[in-house]
């Protein structure tokens, strides 16, 4: 009997650890650099675009992380950096008819109640296929605060101009654009090259100031760009998301006694990145390391580092990138008959820290390789969720909204509500969960099942039938980062 009773519970808690959480940050990387756009007319660019987005907002994703500074360049209208040749095919040529994508995918983004973050690469001027700069360009108005390696040109992190001037084009999009996020890939001193030597021990030899190993310095260099670069977006606006995506393994056991056993490119020694420094430090508002392996890699097992960045990493929010070919192509080993998205998505739910994904990348889900945007749509991401809370940022939230009533019109029965009153970005609303309840239901808004939209809209079309089954509809308002109001409730005929 006390055998049973065990089983009981634990079967109770798995189901608890693996339902849909009420908030998760469901995101996708939309690219340019491998330039998928290139060669678009403005129309079928936004064509494109608008299918991607489409697409992901059905299968649950709330969050777009698109590439806006591959290569010290743009892909929004700059008085700093050239239009990126990945928009137009020559760096410093405007898009015709003129466009600016970063304004349109916001504007994009937020109709579909979706976040908006900019993703840039900070350190890398030149990609290796990039040959005639602009004359606007950093590498050619300053070659001197470049290096070349490997037939990348590189921003020299010793330099300290160049992390004033990565964290002047970070405030210029801040302030003029209305993103929810802004996010570094994994690009700091550049990936190791077999034969290839950093030349930046002249900066060394000037600037190491008092650092007598290379690697620490090096290491502090970026410290100081990170700090500096957190500080400048939440001193713009407070409200926007600092987020970083580094490389999938921090250290090898072997190196150091916090690392993780696996066998591979390390952040701290090899790309100088010191992340969990940024994490214990609130140098960043959410961590997304590219754990792109499959699970039972032998260099870099997938459930091996879930479990130690959910360890080790929990003082900022932890989101997984998911590498989605990879993960369809493998089968799970306790599971040969299907791929390994089951077992990944419940390590996720397992994981008291792990807060949410960001798919790698989005094409490959709109196409749904591997049925994973099916999965997706019908079963991990089928109901809303709100974005995760951060109180380090902001506590408060919006007042109640007001006036709740459903109305008949030439469109339907639809529900409407009006705006909270409420001055300063965190008690001004900005988006709406509507949630709906049966007749007889408790209502519990911290229960994800019962949320029926995520909308910037004041007003929902309701599915009426006969008007013979009775409802309560709950609407609460949520602030720019998801923290939410008190309910105002509404019963409801349909």
């Amino acid at each position: 009997m006390k055998k049973v009773v065990l089983f009981v519970i634990a079967s109770l808690f798995v189901c608890v650890a693996l339902a849909q959480p009420k908030r998760e940050f469901r995101g996708a990387w939309i690219q340019c650099v491998n330039g998928q756009f290139q060669g678009m007319s403005t129309q079928q660019m936004q064509q494109t675009l608008t299918y991607q987005l489409d697409e992901l907002r059905k299968d649950g994703v709330n969050a777009i992380i698109f590439q806006v500074r591959p290569e010290c360049d743009a892909l929004y209208q700059s008085s700093i950096e050239p239009w990126s040749r990945f928009l137009t095919g020559q760096q410093g040529r405007a898009p015709q008819p003129f466009w600016d994508p970063l304004q349109w995918m916001i504007e994009q983004c937020h109709q579909r109640g979706m976040e908006l973050h900019a993703w840039i690469n900070p350190y890398r001027a030149l990609t290796k296929t990039t040959t005639q700069p602009a004359a606007s360009h950093i590498s050619v108005r300053k070659p001197q605060n470049c290096f070349k390696y490997d037939g990348l040109t590189i921003l020299n992190p010793g330099i300290a101009e160049n992390r004033d001037y990565i964290c002047q084009v970070a405030e210029d999009i801040v302030k003029r654009y209305d993103v929810d996020g802004i996010h570094m890939d994994d690009y700091f001193y550049p990936y190791p090259a077999a034969g290839q030597v950093i030349p930046d021990g002249e900066q060394f030899r000037q600037f190491s100031n008092g650092i007598s190993n290379i690697g620490d310095w090096r290491r502090y260099n970026v410290n100081l760009f990170i700090e500096q670069f957190y500080k400048t977006v939440h001193q713009a606006k407070p409200w926007v998301k600092v987020g970083i995506s580094p490389f999938g393994i921090y250290r090898n056991k072997k190196s150091s006694n916090v690392g993780s056993q696996t066998n591979g490119l390390q952040n701290y020694d090899d790309l100088y990145a010191d992340v969990l420094l940024w994490v214990n430090n609130g140098w960043l508002d959410y961590c997304v390391p590219q754990i792109y392996w499959e699970i039972g890699n032998k260099a870099a097992d997938y459930d091996t580092l879930i479990r130690w960045w959910n360890q080790y990493a929990g003082k900022r929010h932890l989101y997984i990138g998911e590498d989605v070919e990879r993960t369809v192509k493998h089968a799970d080993p306790r599971n040969p008959a299907q791929n390994q998205q089951p077992a990944k998505y419940n390590l996720h739910r397992q994981m008291p820290n792990v807060n949410g994904t960001v798919l790698w990348y989005a094409k490959a889900v709109v196409d749904n390789v591997g049925n994973y945007g099916t999965a997706l749509r019908q079963d991990y991401w089928r109901i809303p969720a709100l974005q995760p809370s951060m109180t380090y940022v902001g506590k408060k939230a919006p007042n109640k909204v007001r006036r709740v009533k459903p109305v008949w019109t030439a469109d339907g029965y639809i529900l409407f509500w009006t705006a909270p009153r409420g001055k300063g970005w965190e008690r001004e609303a900005c988006q709406y969960v509507v949630y709906r309840f049966a007749k007889g239901e408790k209502v519990n808004t911290e229960s994800a099942a019962h949320i029926v939209a995520v909308t910037p809209d004041t007003f929902l079309k309701l599915p009426y039938e006969d008007g013979s089954q009775k409802f309560v509809y709950v609407v609460t308002a949520l602030n720019r980062i998801h923290n939410e109001s008190k309910a105002r409730k509404k019963n409801v005929k349909l």
